[in-house]
């Protein structure tokens, strides 16, 4: 019987105060009493979740990184809670629960994997990748022939914006939409920043905040341009951002720390202070 057969009954929440007993349906249970009673839960849709989902993906790769067994479980059950959480909700509309999710897996898992369930017989890992990406062409035929038209962007790996702009960037490429050098993509850039700058530079506050939606597509642009002259230099503009981001942290810590050292907090510094420590910070990582 699939999901589409069977009733779906949401799980039914835990009363008092539940034990942490490790079982999945004592979990699901206690996801129920958070959508039931707590006012953060219960007003929370899928598409509000989303963001919660990305970011937790990355903390469990940080957490994996760290190789510390207590983040690296917290970080787990993190991502688990995700998944939890879509299901009570699909749950409650009626639509799946999570022994479908489970099913679905398992199906999948089966099903591409013929060497190890059935008689096939890969020898290396390239025969396995190559089957892979076979029974996968499968099954985008059978969603297609849900009425599901498979277009040739429609394989853009999942990630952060950054990875799927510069995915959807080289795919178009093989395709032939594609500037020959970076220069073109640099021409793109400076087009988009003016594009950008027309949209802010000189308009009184009242008037870029009515805007706003147009200032945020503009942004947008500028962002997808810039990634397109990574990708034109070979560069993963995910990793440079991640970089960025490393070097700014380490930064910051470095002015925080040179206060805390003054007896002062961030609190008690001005813009004039934390810039000098800035430009020492930068100089500290060049000696």
């Amino acid at each position: 019987m699939n999901s589409q057969e069977k009733k779906i009954t949401a799980p039914i929440p835990v009363p008092g105060t539940p034990e942490a007993s490790g079982e999945l349906a004592d979990l699901l249970s206690l996801m129920a009493r958070l959508r039931a009673d707590c006012p953060w839960d219960k007003k929370q849709s899928n598409h509000s979740l989303i963001p919660y989902a990305i970011e937790e993906a990355y903390e469990l790769g940080e957490a994996v990184q760290g190789d510390d067994d207590e983040d690296i479980k917290g970080e787990l059950g993190d991502v688990l809670l995700q998944v939890v959480f879509h299901c009570q909700m699909y749950a409650e509309q009626g639509r799946f629960d999570m022994s479908d999710v489970i099913t679905t897996l398992q199906e999948k898992l089966i099903r591409r994997h013929p060497h190890v369930f059935e008689a096939e017989t890969l020898q290396d890992e390239a025969a396995v990748k190559e089957r892979w990406d076979e029974i996968k062409a499968e099954e985008q035929q059978a969603r297609a022939a849900r009425g599901k038209p498979q277009r040739r962007l429609d394989n853009t790996k999942a990630g952060s914006a950054l990875m799927q702009a510069q995915d959807v960037q080289k795919q178009a490429s093989k395709l032939g939409f594609d500037w020959e050098g970076v220069s073109g993509a640099f021409d793109k850039l400076d087009e988009e920043i003016a594009e950008l700058k027309a949209e802010i530079l000189d308009k009184p506050k009242v008037e870029i905040q009515d805007n706003i939606a147009d200032i945020e597509k503009e942004l947008g642009d500028c962002m997808f341009a810039l990634v397109n002259v990574a990708r034109k230099l070979n560069l993963d503009a995910e990793t440079a951002t991640l970089t960025c981001v490393h070097k700014f942290k380490s930064r910051f810590g470095y002015i925080e720390d040179q206060l805390s050292a003054a007896g002062k907090r961030l609190e008690d510094s001005d813009i004039n202070e934390m810039d000098a420590l800035w430009e020492a910070a930068k100089q500290y990582e060049r000696d």
